[in-house]
C-alpha cells in the first residue's frame, strides 16, 4: 500500500483585517508560516488578537485580507477546496447535536461522505476514546470530558490529515483537561494528523512541538531558542 504524501499548509503574506465603525482594524500583518501534517502547534496570546481569525484562515474557512494561503500535498499544489475535505474542528462548546446519540454525532461525518461502515467505524472510535459503553446516550447525559472525549472522536472518524481546536480544554475542569490532552495529542499521533490549537493554557501550549504566541499585532514562534517567524 503506497504511503500517502504528507501535506502541508502555507502562509504568504497574510494579513487579516475588519471595519469596525468605520475604522479599520488589523489583527496582524505580513504573516508568514508553514504547517506541517504530523506536527503539533500552539496559537497562544490575548482575547482578540488574532488567535480564532487564524485558525479560519489555515483552514481554508476564511479568506485573508491579504496574502495567499497555499494547501500542498507531496509537494504539489492542490485546491483550497480539498483542504477543507481534509480537516477536523474540535470546539470549546463541543457542538453535538443534542437530538443524536454519542454513535450517531460521530458517525455522522461519514456518513455524510456515503461511508457504507459509518456507524461501525464511529463504535471502534467512541472504544478508542473510553466511551464504547456510551454509545447511546445523549450530549446532555455526558460529563463534559465525555462530550470532548466525543468530538474528537468525531473529528477524527474520517482520517483528517489535520485536526483544529479552538480552546479544546477550556472548558473543563483540571484533570479532566489533562486527560483530554493526552488523547487528542495521542488521537493525532497515531492518526498522523496535524494538530493546531488556539489556547489560553500554557500546560497545553507547552505540549506542542512550535508555539506561536500572538501580541499587539505581531506573531512570534516560542521555541527553545526563542526564534522568530516572518511575522511584521
Amino acid at each position: 500500500m503506497p504511503v500517502s504524501p504528507v501535506s502541508r499548509i502555507e502562509l504568504n503574506n497574510v494579513s487579516q483585517s475588519f471595519t469596525n465603525t468605520n475604522h479599520q482594524v488589523h489583527l496582524f500583518r505580513k504573516l508568514t508560516l508553514s504547517i506541517v501534517q504530523g506536527q503539533s502547534y500552539a496559537i497562544t496570546g490575548p482575547s482578540g488578537s488574532g488567535k480564532s481569525s487564524l485558525l479560519m484562515l489555515m483552514s481554508g474557512l476564511e479568506e485573508p485580507t491579504q496574502g495567499q494561503v497555499s494547501y500542498l500535498q507531496g509537494g504539489r499544489m492542490m485546491p483550497v477546496h480539498q483542504l477543507r475535505e481534509q480537516i477536523g474542528f474540535i470546539f470549546q462548546q463541543f457542538h453535538l447535536l443534542p437530538e443524536l446519540t454519542a454513535l450517531n454525532n460521530v458517525a455522522l461525518p461519514l456518513k455524510l461522505r456515503g461511508h457504507k461502515e459509518a456507524e461501525q467505524k464511529a463504535r471502534a472510535w467512541l472504544e478508542k476514546v473510553g466511551l464504547g459503553h456510551r454509545l447511546g446516550h445523549k450530549p446532555q447525559q455526558l460529563s463534559g470530558g465525555e462530550q470532548q472525549r466525543a468530538a474528537i472522536a468525531r473529528a477524527l472518524v474520517f482520517e483528517p490529515r489535520f485536526i483544529f481546536a479552538d480552546e479544546p480544554t477550556g472548558n473543563l475542569d483540571t484533570q479532566c483537561a489533562a486527560d483530554v490532552a493526552d488523547l487528542l495529542f495521542s488521537c493525532c499521533q497515531q492518526n498522523g494528523a496535524g494538530l493546531i490549537m488556539v489556547t489560553h493554557s500554557e500546560q497545553l501550549a507547552a505540549r506542542a512541538q512550535q508555539v506561536f504566541a500572538f501580541s499587539n499585532g505581531t506573531c512570534a514562534l516560542v521555541e527553545k531558542t526563542r526564534s522568530e517567524v516572518q511575522c511584521v
